[in-house]
């Protein structure tokens, strides 16, 4: 992973294929161009660009898809949940959205400023225990805002291949948020001082999970649900992986790849403390990232115009990650099992995608956001 700025957020092929999207969508748009997205596509083209991506790339079990506009709410999936059982994947399939969780737990440190439980300027120092702040290379420097606009220098080690190795070996496993950071501490070293660089990092999402719990109160489940209004948003099939129950009559999560390996059983904890851990549909995810853009997330327009505040010299913001192609500004955040949001405010248009791979998708990928480019931003 590149220092300032970010180069790619953890996905099938990372930012990467959202830029390349975007820059579809801006070359796509002319002056009839905002018409022409909000004018409703035929859901049978969507269905069959999710099929035809599915037979492009057989890496790809299953492809899920989620678009919003002002006129089209559409979710459509082809594929397989279990390749083993050949169980259909459906619109309504939960599946692990990984970092896509950081906007959430950002957005959730935001609604945390708003009760006036913390300011994001406050210095970790100020929420965490003295003795886990003193361990931290620069920790009485580091600001919660560093920590989620990636500035704190912290090590990521969710990327460090010794990580992903221990993760192979014993999927099994429970990691506790105190032994990654640990973890963090003796893989790597400090990408640089608080504030300094901009470099991804799950450690310091990591951290900001545990601000969220001693700030708000409440385990780290019932602090989101309550701070971001799940049930208000509609978010029904959202949930803390093995933190709190799955939600009643959802159906079996499905199973996501790394290349040949599934992951279906490796205990979430590898990827569970505010870095990653919900599961999650494409249309609940991409009704949230409406929600958050349409003002009814949190009290006041500001606090969004200071969670999307970018980094110096970056497009990186907390929990979102700013892009500007073409004349639009397009917020993005990508996760590790090929899911992808994107929200461009001026064309309105909120898209959501999951490909149940981490590794060798992008043609499959391609295909789906070629399509949209062409279906939802082509001028009328």
């Amino acid at each position: 992973m590149s220092p300032t700025p970010i180069t790619a957020i953890r996905g099938v092929a990372g930012l990467g294929l959202t830029v390349a999207a975007l820059t579809l969508v801006a070359c796509g748009t002319g002056p009839g161009g905002q018409r022409a997205l909000e004018a409703a596509p035929l859901a049978a083209d969507l269905d069959e660009l999710v099929a035809a991506a599915v037979e492009l790339d057989p890496d790809v079990p299953g492809v899920a898809l989620t678009v919003l506009t002002s006129e089209l709410d559409w979710s459509g999936a082809a594929g397989v949940a279990d390749p083993a059982s050949d169980e259909p994947l459906e619109p309504v399939t939960p599946l692990r959205i990984a970092s896509n969780t950081k906007t959430l737990t950002a957005a959730a440190v935001f609604r945390l400023q708003e009760l006036g439980a913390l300011d994001v300027d406050d210095p970790i120092a100020a929420h965490l225990p003295p003795a886990l702040v003193e361990r931290l290379p620069g920790g009485k420097e580091i600001t919660v805002r560093q920590l989620l606009r990636h500035e704190s220098g912290l090590y990521d080690f969710a990327t460090d291949p010794a990580y992903l190795r221990l993760v192979a070996a014993d999927p099994g496993r429970r990691w506790t948020p105190l032994e990654q950071v640990e973890l963090a501490l003796e893989l790597g070293e400090p990408y640089g001082r608080p504030g300094a660089t901009v470099h991804y990092s799950d450690t310091g999402y990591v951290l900001a999970s545990l601000i969220i719990e001693r700030a708000s109160g409440q385990p780290l489940p019932a602090a989101l649900r309550d701070l971001l209004g799940f049930e208000r948003l509609g978010l029904a099939s959202t949930w803390l992986e093995s933190l709190e129950p799955a939600p009643a009559g959802v159906p079996a999560r499905a199973h996501q790849y790394l290349g040949d390996v599934d992951t279906y059983g490796f205990d979430p904890s590898f990827d569970l403390y505010g870095a990653g851990g919900l599961v999650s549909t494409t249309g609940d995810l991409a009704r949230f990232w409406r929600a958050l853009f349409a003002g009814e997330v949190f009290e006041s327009d500001r606090t969004l115009e200071d969670m999307l505040a970018p980094a110096p010299g970056s497009g990186v913001a907390s929990g979102l990650v700013r892009t500007s192609l073409g004349g639009h500004v397009a917020w993005t955040h990508d996760g590790f099992w090929g899911t992808g949001a994107m929200h461009v405010p001026d064309l309105g248009v909120t898209i959501v995608m999951s490909l149940g791979q981490h590794e060798g998708a992008d043609e499959a990928a391609a295909h789906v956001l070629a399509g949209l480019a062409r279906a939802l931003a082509l001028p009328s």
